[in-house]
């Protein structure tokens, strides 16, 4: 091996740029070992690197070591390093699963690592791990082991404090970890047995030594109302303390707008805005006025400008950042902003100026957007209505019974004409639409459940989620025209491997997917056509929306394919989405620059503002910002379904032995998935408590079959359950199947059924008349389909992604 010196190093300006002492650098070092014949120590490399002095020696040691810890190189026993990729290791994230197995997920995408519940007893859910390829198991898949743990993700955990026979330990609550928690007696604190508490990792599992920790905060009892969501926050790291710095910088801001923030702004006070939102809201991030117009209407979307407020490198957008996105919980919400901004300032309330950023569409009688203006503005909105009220307005033109000023009746229904039209053209479109039924909560004064009812939509919710879409297309759109790095909203369309599963299991069933190759929404628009009369439609469905990918935010236009735009941005609610906030940014950095264009609305006194300094991003910053933001989102989804899991669980275990029909859900191996039909719940029928025969899983026919009777159970067939047992720990529900003549026990002895039960205490019922809401099936597995950015302020998000089973 030729010697190197670091005079050639083609990094090395770089380096003496960032060093009083330079070193080579990681590149250099990296070729430098991939060039040897084999791993080389310490005074080898510095030999070779031409290193002699001791300063030089530290600082490479150090280096060595750092990316050592990065996964870059790894030093065998002798303490020789070498390249991971030449030793034949697998660098990944590390996934748990409930059974004690696991999977080492790769960084560079390949196949996963499947981890025995041995190589599992080294390491948590979420650790960063090197694995070598040990061979394959039974059923084909690469087997790892788990040669060196590179960073440790899980710093806290949050279980039931358990004392047995003198040995205190903490369960966990998050059934990805399967190590119970040792703790000393010094390091109890003040938990008693049985509590939920939350423990710091003070030792990591090993070979041969269990994980400790010590418990730094005591939550509460297991069953106290309100403990699943304090529990989910915990488990799935949701930040939900804001830093002193972020609360004093909200409390120092003026509780109204001040003249000088509205100097330079577009004054839209005169026009007749109005939100439109439910009951229970109280963060109104957006409002709307539409007027006909000669060629079609003229729509304003004017959001709140969250912006103004919060700007880049604050403290508030700091705290915004780190939790890029609010989490809707039932009857709970954890905010990304502060009380005083996401319900005071920036909320767009009745009869207050607030400034905003509007756009103006002029949109044809096709449904088309010909024409669209940005502006900063002040706005004043006259109306604070629900979904309920325009509902009711629209379908009966009796304003003053529903508390409606009568002068905001003929904007409500041009309001609503445009809609129809939008709505012909989204059909027109191909955008695809999934039927299914979202739930929520009725709770007593005790917080314990009286009810799980469905949530249903009207034509005021579908109007505003048209009036959304437009605006978040016009943002792609404005933001694709310039040169900026900013964040899309991209849902790529399925994978051929996807495809063939899908198709798979459409053959048998006399149904097709056109397309070939490259199948587009229309051609799934088609398909979902022919479900139309069939009992299994809604099964179908959820393996369509199965084949698709999961929508994320990148830099990288690509597209919507379920919403089937070229462009789509989130535009319409900053106020709980920090990409929303981004994108505003991005658009008011082009107001203010002199390269804006037609497409934006100037105004001739507007305050001098550096572009540079309301949007500091470049495009390695914006796929950070993108990547981070799409797990955030994650997160909170699992979070918030986790939570609602818990509920149905706690639910369930009131109604032990009772009869519900149900549907079955989704077939495996193990067993049965059934949904409960009045309830929207569902439980496992394991495969042993199916009638008595041993039953083989097809996964192409998604069913179970018996081996002497014959008997299927196939994917969307109708089946009458028992509720056998409910598990809170595991958040797990057992049926067995029942007789299909056998009377429920709950109907002999309820004249209701448990779903529609009178509430009794503060928490009425409150749903809005209309059909069930069209949403993505199988929304407990949580998947949905991006339909513009207007929350239901009960918790439920009507827009954003579309989500595969995680």
């Amino acid at each position: 091996m030729a010697a190197k010196d670091k005079g050639r190093d083609p990094h090395a300006q770089r380096e003496a740029a960032r060093y009083d002492s330079p070193i080579p650098s990681r590149e250099f070092i990296l070729q430098l070992l991939a060039d040897a014949e084999h791993p080389l120590t310490l005074p080898r490399i510095a030999d070779a690197l031409a290193l002699t002095e001791d300063e030089g020696l530290e600082a490479l040691r150090r280096r060595l070591n750092a990316m050592e810890r990065d996964g870059q190189l790894l030093s065998n026993r002798r303490g020789a390093f070498g390249l991971v990729d030449k030793l034949d290791l697998v660098r990944g994230r590390v996934s748990g699963h409930r059974d004690g197995f696991g999977f080492l997920l790769p960084a560079d995408g390949s196949d996963d690592l499947y981890l025995s519940a041995r190589q599992m007893a080294n390491v948590f859910d979420g650790d960063e791990a090197l694995c070598r390829v040990s061979g394959t198991d039974r059923r084909g898949r690469r087997e790892g082991k788990v040669v060196e743990v590179l960073k440790r993700n899980t710093k806290q955990v949050v279980g039931r404090y358990v004392e047995d026979s003198g040995i205190t330990f903490v369960v966990p609550d998050n059934a990805r970890v399967n190590h119970d928690i040792l703790i000393s007696p010094e390091d109890r604190g003040l938990a008693a047995a049985g509590q939920m508490v939350m423990v710091e990792i003070t030792q990591y599992p090993g070979r041969h030594r269990q994980p400790r920790g010590r418990v730094i905060e005591v939550l509460g009892e297991h069953l106290d109302p309100g403990m699943e969501i304090d529990v989910a926050i915990r488990s799935h790291g949701i930040p939900h303390v804001f830093s002193d710095e972020a609360l004093a910088e909200a409390g120092g801001l003026d509780p109204e707008p001040g003249s000088a923030d509205k100097v330079g702004r577009l004054d839209l006070r005169d026009l007749p805005f109005v939100t439109i939102d439910g009951e229970d809201a109280r963060d109104f991030d957006d409002a709307v006025f539409c007027k006909p117009s000669r060629t079609g209407w003229s729509l304003w979307v004017a959001i709140a400008d969250v912006s103004h407020y919060v700007r880049p490198d604050s403290a508030l957008d700091e705290d915004a950042h780190l939790r890029a996105t609010s989490v809707y919980f039932p009857e709970q919400v954890v905010p990304m902003l502060p009380e005083s901004l996401s319900n005071g300032l920036c909320s767009l309330k009745p009869a207050v100026d607030r400034l905003a950023l509007v756009c103006e569409m002029q949109i044809d009688r096709q449904g088309r957007t010909t024409d669209y203006h940005f502006a900063e503005a002040v706005i004043h909105s006259h109306g604070r209505l629900t979904y309920t009220q325009v509902g009711a307005v629209l379908a009966a033109d009796d304003a003053a019974e529903h508390g409606v000023d009568g002068a905001l009746v003929a904007h409500l229904q041009a309001l609503h004409e445009l809609y129809a039209c939008l709505r012909k053209a989204r059909d027109l479109r191909g955008a695809i639409e999934f039927e299914s039924v979202e739930t929520r909560f009725i709770f007593n004064e005790q917080r314990k459940i009286e009810a799980i009812v469905p949530v249903v939509r009207n034509d005021a919710h579908k109007l505003i989620e048209e009036c959304m879409l437009a605006a978040n297309v016009a943002a792609a759109d404005f933001l694709a025209s310039t040169e900026l790095p900013a964040l899309y909203r991209v849902h790529e369309g399925p994978t051929e491997e996807k495809l063939t599963s899908l198709r798979e299991y459409l053959g048998p069933l006399g149904l097709e997917l056109s397309g070939g190759e490259d199948p587009t929404p229309l051609d799934y628009g088609r398909l979902q056509q022919q479900l139309d009369g069939r009992e299994d439609g809604h099964i179908v469905q959820i393996m369509m929306l199965r084949s698709l990918k999961q929508a994320m935010y990148q830099p990288d236009n690509k597209g919507h394919f379920g919403l089937h735009y070229p462009a789509y941005a989130h535009f319409t609610s900053p106020i709980r989405r920090y990409p929303d906030l981004l994108v505003h940014r991005a658009i008011r950095a082009m107001i203010r620059s002199d390269i804006a264009g037609l497409a934006v609305q100037r105004v001739a006194d507007v305050k001098t503002i550096s572009a540079k300094r309301i949007y500091p991003y470049n495009m390695a910053q914006m796929l950070a910002l993108g990547e981070h933001c799409s797990v955030a989102e994650r997160r909170a989804d699992e979070a918030t379904r986790e939570v609602s899991s818990w509920l149905k669980c706690e639910y369930l275990q009131d109604h032990v032995g009772e009869v519900y029909p149900g549907v079955i859900s989704a077939t495996t191996a193990f067993g049965l998935f059934v949904e409960l039909t009045d309830l929207y719940v569902e439980g496992l029928v394991h495969i042993s408590a199916l009638p008595g025969d041993y039953y083989h899983f097809d996964p192409v026919r998604q069913r179970l079959t018996g081996e002497r009777s014959g008997r299927s159970f196939r994917l969307g067939d109708a089946v009458t359950v028992q509720v056998a047992r409910v598990d809170l720990d595991d958040k797990k529900i057992d049926f067995e199947l029942a007789e299909s003549g056998e009377k429920s026990r709950s109907n002999k002895s309820n004249k209701t059924s448990p779903t529609k039960r009178k509430t009794s205490g503060k928490r009425p019922a409150k749903t809005d008349a209309g059909k069930p809401r069209k949403r993505t099936a199988g929304a407990d597995k949580g998947k949905k389909v991006d339909k513009g950015s207007k929350k239901s302020k009960s918790g439920k998000n009507a827009s954003a992604n579309l989500h595969r089973k995680g």
